[in-house]
């Protein structure tokens, strides 16, 4: 995959740069403020970016804003965005164009290399890729949703493992349910929600949305 790396920290971006290029993929190029970033993925128009939610000059959330202005000048490329902390309007601003391609990851998950590389896979496929412990924080978190309110508690853990970015298969797996299992679970979910789209890749990140939603 070409990827664009958008980090201000020296030493987690030349990490991220060499992890990236030791699984065979290429990186061509990296910023270090938002207007490089922005800059850099309009240029290049990566397979994927990993990009910081803080840079440059004020540290707010400049990475973000940058990812969502690339977004819509690129509909669906890909953004896998790094956070310190658990920020859920961040990720609910990222899935908020329906589009899919996004990712939520925090930065001391990229020290797990697999999970990382395997997010970030999914994410360059149109998929999405929650960091779990994003998904146990909104969970713990005790804000309510009232559509999903209506889901069981089995459901609610098949849109939670949706969340992370598995397919069904992978999240039967976790579960050790059948695949027609799970496919029940998640056609039963998408009618609580009053999720209809035919698309399924666009009804998941509909789900996702709602998921990380208040009400």
């Amino acid at each position: 995959m070409r990827i664009v790396v958008a980090e201000d920290l020296y030493l987690l971006r030349d990490g991220m740069v060499r992890l990236l290029e030791a699984y065979g993929h290429e990186v061509v190029a990296t910023a270090t403020t938002g207007a490089e970033t922005l800059q850099a993925l309009l240029r290049h128009r990566p397979d994927v970016a990993v990009v910081d939610v803080r840079m440059p000059p004020t540290q707010s959330d400049e990475g973000l804003r940058a990812a969502l202005a690339a977004r819509r000048e690129l509909p669906g490329l890909p953004v896998l965005i790094l956070s310190q902390y658990v920020e859920q309007l961040y990720a609910r601003e990222l899935l908020a164009d329906g589009s899919g391609g996004i990712g939520y990851f925090l930065k001391d998950s990229v020290f797990d290399a697999d999970q990382f590389i395997d997010a970030l896979e999914r994410v360059a496929a149109g998929g999405t890729a929650m960091d779990p412990a994003v998904i146990a924080k909104l969970l713990s978190s005790g804000s309510s949703n009232r559509r999903l309110e209506r889901l069981t508690e089995r459901e609610r853990s098949v849109l939670g493992l949706m969340a992370e970015g598995l397919s069904n298969h992978a999240i039967g797996q976790r579960l050790f349910l059948s695949d027609s299992a799970i496919s029940k679970y998640t056609t039963s979910l998408f009618g609580k929600l009053g999720i209809t789209d035919d698309d399924n890749n666009n009804r998941r990140v509909l789900a996702v949305l709602a998921y990380l939603n208040n009400p």
